[in-house]
């Protein structure tokens, strides 16, 4: 499959089952994403891998605090699909590289192991919600304090039935400016004549 077919093939996908790619092939697809932009090389992300029985312990974790009538249905969710892989950002404080272009670094992983994933025939959804917040969770992954989880992927292989069509994209025109085309207002030549 080629980039652009990926790109615009990849949808979110909710039915998912085994299998799921193994720790290696992972780490495998892990590292052709990690090829995404990281001013400086930092690298400033790590991904734990949850499968079988420790979807359900991290899903009681989550559920904790949660009204008796929740806690089931916190703990079903992290059992949608057979792979669940967690994002911590590890940014580095006090760096010429600001936080914000870390945080950008490590979102382009995310993406890139997406289009990665369903390049292999694999389907993946990407979560936040309650993981994100848990202090429980936080603990039981092993967070430092200055760790936080962006959010998981759910990944495993995707129901056939479901359509995968091209996502339209639409008109994106104005969404584009040239530099001549900007308001001379408040520019450095703004003054200049030719």
């Amino acid at each position: 499959m080629d980039v652009l077919t990926a790109v615009v093939t990849r949808r979110s996908r909710h039915a998912l089952h085994e299998p799921a790619p193994s720790d290696a092939e992972f780490t495998e697809l892990l590292k052709g994403a990690a090829a995404a932009p990281d001013h400086g090389k930092m690298r400033p992300w790590r991904w734990i891998l949850v499968r079988g029985h420790e979807r359900d312990t991290l899903g009681r974790h989550l559920a904790i605090g949660e009204p008796p009538e929740e806690q089931a249905r916190t703990v079903q969710r992290m059992l949608r699909a057979p792979l669940v892989a967690a994002l911590v950002f590890c940014p580095t404080e006090n760096h010429k590289v600001p936080e914000w272009e870390q945080l950008a670094a490590a979102s382009s992983v995310a993406y890139g192991l997406m289009l990665l994933l369903h390049s292999r025939g694999y389907g993946s959804i990407w979560r936040t919600g309650r993981l994100c917040t848990s202090r429980s969770a936080h603990e039981l992954l092993g967070l430092t304090p200055a760790e936080r989880l962006l959010g998981s992927l759910d990944i495993g292989t995707p129901d056939d039935l479901e359509p995968v069509n091209s996502r339209p994209v639409g008109n994106v025109t104005e969404r584009v400016a040239t530099f001549a085309s900007l308001p001379r207002t408040g520019r450095a030549d703004a003054g200049r004549t030719s």
